[in-house]
């Protein structure tokens, strides 16, 4: 083919591969960047800068509308600290944690708002394993699904509540979703798919943010010198929560006593 006869396809598919190298010369900025936060992602507790708990809370609420309770209760906390902090916030999946509604995929086990805090508050402590009982995540994340149990919930009144009627208040003794939602319905006489029964647990996962960031700036202030609230393994030789009863009665499962 002469250089004078260059047909149409020729000339776009040169401008295509000029294109691409241009592209692939600019990512050799983005590259380094990109590897430099999934560093600062893997190392890790991450850092901390204190928050508003109302702030916070309200940030949670009005979040459980679009992400539902652990979603929200993470997002509350993270995207404040992507202002304040930058990375490794900024690149933080916060959404892909909506899985965690009705106590996770819709099975009622631990309520997301608890799954939640103690997601936020391991990220920026660190795991049980990483110092004291009182400087880690774990304890607060163990301390705040307690609270929560023995907890008339919801305990934050939104600034602008999305439903005007009175919520009730009911205490789970459990941190279970099931439990949770199930004794509230029972004793407001609302059902799952109610508004009401929607709006109390936005407010619970509200509830749990601002206590959350309670705790989090007593830690960063050095007084948070809580030990963890609940041992179930060295007490009883299972892991297991506080109340077994409501679910199973008198048929509780007793632990083997072997080696």
């Amino acid at each position: 083919m002469t250089e004078d006869r260059l047909s149409r396809r020729d000339v776009l598919g040169a401008a295509g591969v000029i294109a691409a190298g241009a592209a692939f010369i600019g990512l050799g900025g983005a590259l380094p960047r990109a590897e430099a936060n999934v560093a600062k992602m893997e190392k890790w507790p991450w850092p901390y800068k204190k928050l508003d708990p109302a702030k916070t809370a309200e940030i949670a609420y009005n979040e459980w509308y679009r992400v539902f309770c652990g979603a929200a209760v993470v997002g509350s906390v993270f995207s404040q600290l992507r202002e304040k902090v930058g990375e490794p916030y900024k690149s933080f999946p916060i959404d892909a944690f909506v899985f965690l509604e009705g106590g996770m995929a819709g099975w009622g086990t631990i309520c997301g708002s608890n799954a939640g805090a103690n997601i936020v508050s391991n990220m920026i402590i660190g795991p049980r394993i990483a110092g004291p009982e009182c400087e880690n995540g774990a304890v607060i994340g163990s301390n705040i699904m307690k609270w929560y149990s023995e907890t008339s919930l919801p305990v934050y009144m939104p600034k602008d509540p999305r439903v005007k009627t009175e919520i009730a208040k009911t205490t789970s003794d459990s941190p279970l979703c099931h439990v949770s939602v199930g004794k509230w319905m029972k004793a407001s006489g609302y059902p799952i798919g109610s508004p009401e029964r929607r709006d109390r647990c936005a407010r619970v996962a509200a509830s749990v943010a601002y206590k959350l960031v309670e705790d989090l700036n007593a830690w960063k202030d050095g007084k948070y010198a809580e030990k963890a609230a609940w041992g179930p393994v060295k007490n009883f030789g299972i892991t297991a929560q506080q109340n077994c009863a409501d679910c199973h009665g008198a048929n509780i499962p007793a632990p083997p006593t072997g080696k």
